[in-house]
């Protein structure tokens, strides 16, 4: 199933993510909010570990390349310093408890899911908003 997501960052003018199209496993025209979160964590996981830990002798970026990378707003070698794989369930397991805590809020044209067990209607062009959030610091003197 193919899947466009949004993730943005409050206070931020551009959004961390924009518009991009991930291919998720089905899960069905009517999930719910913990399997979305599920789905697109297996993805972004998987993609992570796929990424090649091979290091070049003499990196290079050719123009195009910039160019590409520059629209996006990151220009890089693409990569992984960190040669440890991510675990899967783990990483579902933080990603959920971090909605539950309310580090992130999720969008589904722009009706905001509150709850894990929420049912979620996808129909072809939805897109899904994930919204980092953070909190004020401070105090009352």
């Amino acid at each position: 199933m193919e899947l466009t997501i949004t993730a943005k960052q409050l206070g931020k003018k551009h959004p961390i993510i924009e518009k991009q199209i991930i291919e998720i496993d089905d899960i069905g025209n009517t999930p719910s909010v913990n399997d979305l979160i599920y789905a697109v964590v297996q993805q972004q996981v998987l993609a992570y570990n796929a990424k090649s830990t091979e290091k070049n002798l003499l990196p290079f970026l050719s123009e195009s390349d910039i160019e590409n990378q520059s629209a996006s707003g990151k220009v890089g070698f693409g990569s992984i310093y960190n040669e440890n794989k991510a675990d899967l369930e783990k990483a579902q397991q933080t990603a959920l408890q971090a909605f539950e805590d309310g580090l992130f809020a999720v969008f589904a044209d722009d009706i905001q899911y509150n709850k894990p067990d929420e049912i979620i209607s996808l129909e072809q062009g939805t897109v899904v908003t994930f919204i980092r959030l953070t909190f004020l610091a401070g105090s009352y003197w």
